[in-house]
């Protein structure tokens, strides 16, 4: 389309158009505007969206319904681009239950190919395209209305050049053979993000380490009624109780209201209303049965070397990454290497299978590990001004 030019959709009339129009398009490329700071879901505002020949932006707030859209994206057949889609995925999955029929993630691609993961939008197009983006509106309150043709502009720069990094990168994976591993990670991420948006994760709770089971009870129930009111009141659920209260309510573990009241934070006006509900939250906890109360898994525990080898050989694996033009963050963490060993060396369960004992990270990295074992492969010290010193090289059987 000419430079500037663009279908603002405001009405139903217009999204039944532009639905229509894109329903003929292989693919389209789409970001969202959000506010996430006051509502229990994001507060979505404006959808952009770039498909060829056609540059829109969707007012959100004028037409709170975008089915029409959301399952235009599930029909098979058409590729859906993003870049960092874990909220646009959540809107689709919470307007229409299911998820895109073929994703691709410009953030996660650009990890498989590049050295830099997770990187910004702005960081990829100017490193791969030679593009800079708009950097003027990145505080605006996207609820407020009328916005200005510089504010809409600014949205549309974040699926403006979508397509031109999608075929360059797709071309990129598949000269370094990596264009299956795409495919993998994207279901595994989509899985991921799904499950963090369908399942409730209550031990994200800050604060719960080292908490007794019986403790790890209560602060689940607590959890549970928090995030229960959170929605119903369409507020943050940190805003209702926040973390350190309910991790001390936890520790406490007593439902008498007066002793709830006692501690130093739950004086709130508001928290008279509701401190009949936390207590019974609270008894809930305290009336688990002891089998039934979390973290009782039990696991062999690996010896404490394996915390150095984990480190030492993430680090190496690091290093091999970049020379290989992926991103270590994509493959994994030093918890992930020692998970890795833990299993290798029989300090797991072997049905717990470690992520990077799976996929294409099995692959580029579970053999190296296992010639390091077995002696087959050592590690050295190569340049020790290098950025990356540690050298990992075939040994000769003696």
């Amino acid at each position: 389309m000419p430079s500037g030019t663009y279908r603002h959709v405001t009405t139903e009339h217009e999204l039944g158009q532009l639905v229509d129009d894109l329903a003929a398009q292989p693919f389209l490329a789409f970001d969202t505007e959000f506010v996430s700071e006051h509502t229990y879901r994001s507060h979505l505002c404006l959808v952009q969206i770039a498909a060829p020949d056609t540059l829109a932006v969707i007012d959100a707030l004028e037409l709170p319904d975008l089915s029409p859209f959301w399952q235009l994206l599930a029909e098979e057949g058409r590729t859906t681009v993003v870049h960092a889609g874990r909220e646009e995925m959540g809107f689709i999955l919470h307007a229409i239950g299911t998820r895109p029929s073929s994703l691709f993630d410009v953030q996660v691609a650009a990890g498989l190919v590049d050295h830099d993961y997770p990187a910004g939008y702005a960081a990829i197009c100017r490193r791969m395209l030679g593009v800079a983006t708009s950097k003027g509106e990145t505080r605006t309150d996207w609820r407020q209305r009328p916005l200005s043709e510089a504010q809409l502009q600014y949205a549309l720069d974040d699926v403006r050049h979508l397509e031109r990094l999608w075929k360059l990168l797709e071309g990129k994976l598949a000269k370094l053979g990596r264009s299956e591993w795409m495919v993998e990670e994207m279901a595994s991420w989509q899985d991921e993000v799904a499950e963090s948006f369908e399942r409730k994760r209550w031990r994200r709770v800050s604060g719960l380490n080292g908490l007794s089971r019986r403790e790890l009870a209560v602060a689940r129930e607590l959890w549970h009624w928090r995030d229960r009111l959170a929605e119903q009141r369409n507020m943050p659920p940190k805003r209702v109780l926040r973390d350190d209260l309910l991790v001390e309510l936890a520790k406490r573990k007593s439902a008498d209201e007066r002793q709830i009241q006692a501690i130093r934070g739950m004086q709130r006006s508001d928290f008279r209303h509701i401190i009949g509900d936390i207590s019974k939250a609270i008894d809930a906890g305290l009336k688990v049965p002891d089998a039934e109360c979390p973290g009782g898994e039990r696991h062999r525990a690996p010896p404490p070397q394996l915390a150095m080898l984990g480190q030492f050989l993430a680090t190496a694996i690091a290093g091999l990454c970049r020379q290989m033009s992926i991103a270590p963050s994509m493959v994994g963490t030093a918890s992930d290497m020692r998970d890795l060993l833990a299993y290798k060396l029989g300090y797991r369960d072997e049905d717990d299978m470690p992520v990077l004992a799976r996929g294409w990270r099995a692959d580029l990295v579970g053999t190296i590990v296992d010639d390091l074992l077995e002696g087959r492969a050592a590690l050295r010290i190569g340049d020790p001004k290098s950025s990356d010193p540690l050298v990992i090289e075939s040994v000769r059987p003696r």
